[in-house]
């Protein structure tokens, strides 16, 4: 069998439906047997980079493993920040690059790079298959380090030679790799157990992991067991339903709720779960520690300690760990009923939330939000980029299930947002999918629209449009005293984002006043093509945010 397809078969039996990605000459034997395919529906992009984040989009929010497939040379140097955004987010997908023949390696030949070396700082593993025999065991090692411990992306790079050379291969005799997830030491959960009860004020931070890790069940029920009030990281939003009455909302410096933030502060021991403790959440980090011990439960050993001194880290997947504290719990106490300002909760988050109903013209961003949140509210799939807009999102959002909230989180990648959610809605074909986009995000990665429009995939994009690259001119004016390059009007004023989406074979409408955003919603809700809302918002609006969580300046 040719290796071409040998990988399609171990595509397949590894339960891959889906793969983006644009064919080139030196892939073109691998795309001769996808297309013969019946259980992998391939979807074509319109750059590279656009296929990364539509598996990624379609990974996210389904939890299976879809595969990006480009050609060598610029279309595999393409991938990269899609890559990059996949890793530090830690989500697992397989890339595959077609490279030139053996013989041309190292010999600068059109479209050859070495793009093994290119990406590793940026994978879980990579690999050039030069030796044809193989290639079986490398694509099967390939998806299972994808998989294990921290998910994250591999990339197999396949010279044109290797791909049409036959080898040795029986289906049937072959099959995924197993891989472990780590369960926690006994000792260590009784420990950590211990230490909750007998701190006076203790919370739970949720990372992106619990959601990752299928622990939001396992999250909800310890929490409720001991009544300890939850917050989450910006990659935890969706892992607690924001009504839940030990919901305090999220902490960090950017992406925050107040409450989120005065409920940590509160704290005398942090128990985090799945978290990066990165520095967009924790900010000044000796404001952040101070007074408080923190017990860090993470899948990859080398987080624990990495940024924050921990008092106990216990190296586990997070659904284990969260079950086994249950259960030692259980074993140890009764059932706690929340006193003190845990009682609260419900109250005093109220109290703090920030005013999002305004009737302000030009539109407040925070009115788009307020709108979403109502119209949209529980039953959609968003995808969020970088920029203010993320900042506004994560502040000013709901969200009631995990995956469905999918930010570019750690790489903060304008042009993530469209074709994620072409990826997430094929994954989920009968939810509702929304990217939310600035004006400028738009612009980088907009002609995945042509992707949806060509497949069908019907997806709502909101653009809050203030015509600046608002976050940059944000950090300009205030620490620096300037503003320069981040006016993104010119001519007559605004890119005219509903002729660009109907170009596409969308349709779109622009929005200004604050009563148009609710009917123009519901016309997106109920199309059956993709559908542009082009939202005019304040230009200077400020973001809330600042260099530590007891210190945050907030606009309106």
């Amino acid at each position: 069998m040719l290796v071409a397809e040998v990988l399609i078969k171990i595509l397949e039996s590894e339960g891959v439906e889906a793969a983006f990605g644009i064919p080139g000459a030196s892939i073109t034997p691998v795309y001769k047997y996808l297309a013969r395919s019946e259980k992998i529906r391939h979807y074509t992009a319109r750059h590279e980079e656009g296929a990364a984040h539509a598996a990624d989009g379609y990974t996210r929010a389904s939890g299976k493993i879809a595969c990006c497939i480009v050609t060598s040379g610029p279309g595999a140097t393409n991938l990269v920040t899609g890559l990059y955004n996949a890793q530090i987010d830690s989500i697992p997908m397989v890339a595959i690059t077609g490279q030139n023949t053996r013989s041309q390696l190292g010999k600068e030949a059109f479209q050859c790079v070495d793009i093994v070396s290119t990406v590793r700082p940026y994978v879980k593993g990579a690999w050039c298959i030069t030796e044809p025999a193989r290639a079986p065991g490398i694509i099967r090692e390939a998806f299972r380090v994808a998989r294990s411990g921290r998910p994250g992306p591999v990339l197999i790079d396949l010279p044109l030679d290797v791909q049409t050379t036959d080898i040795p291969y029986d289906p049937e005799l072959d099959a995924p790799l197993p891989w472990d997830k780590p369960k926690p030491h006994p000792r260590q959960i009784e420990k950590a157990v211990e230490m909750i009860l007998a701190s006076k004020s203790p919370i739970i931070l949720a990372g992106g992991g619990v959601i990752i890790a299928g622990a939001t069940r396992e999250l909800l029920e310890l929490a409720e067991y001991l009544s300890l009030p939850v917050v989450t990281t910006y990659m935890g939003k969706g892992s607690m339903p924001p009504d839940h009455p030990l919901y305090c909302g999220q902490v960090g410096i950017q992406c925050n709720t107040p409450f989120g933030n005065k409920a940590f502060l509160e704290s005398d021991l942090v128990l985090g779960i799945g978290c990066r403790f990165n520095d967009r959440h924790t900010g000044n980090v000796d404001i952040y520690t101070r007074g408080r011990k923190f017990i860090h439960i993470d899948i990859e050993p080398t987080q624990i300690g990495r940024i924050v001194s921990t008092d106990l880290g216990i190296v586990a997947d997070a659904r284990l760990a969260l079950a086994a504290l249950l259960e030692v719990a259980k074993a140890k106490t009764r059932k706690r009923i929340p006193r003190g300002w845990v009682a609260g909760i419900p109250e005093l988050r109220a109290q703090t939330e920030r005013r999002l109903q305004f009737d302000n013209v030009p539109i407040k961003p925070q009115r788009v939000f307020h709108e979403i949140n109502e119209l949209l509210g529980e039953d959609t799939i968003f995808t969020v980029g970088c920029g203010v807009v993320q900042i506004w999102s994560g502040q000013f959002q709901k969200i009631w299930r995990p995956r469905y909230y999918l930010p570019s989180g750690g790489a903060g990648t304008l042009g993530y947002e469209i074709p994620a959610a072409v990826g997430a809605k094929i994954a989920n074909p009968d939810a509702r999918v929304c990217a939310i986009v600035g004006d400028g995000g738009f612009t980088f990665q907009g002609e995945a629209l042509a992707m949806a429009c060509q497949y069908g995939v019907p997806i709502i994009v909101v653009i809050v449009n203030n015509g600046y690259l608002g976050l940059i001119r944000q950090n300009q004016a205030q620490n620096y005293g300037y503003e320069y390059a981040v006016d993104l009007w010119y001519g007559d004023g605004k890119i005219d984002f509903v002729r660009v989406a109907e170009g596409y074979g969308a349709r779109g409408e622009r929005v200004t006043r604050p009563e148009e955003i609710k009917p123009a919603l519901e016309r997106a809700m109920h199309a059956d093509i993709p559908y542009v809302l082009d939202i005019i918002v304040e230009r200077t609006t400020l973001c809330s945010m600042g260099t530590s969580i007891d210190a945050i300046q907030e606009y309106e």
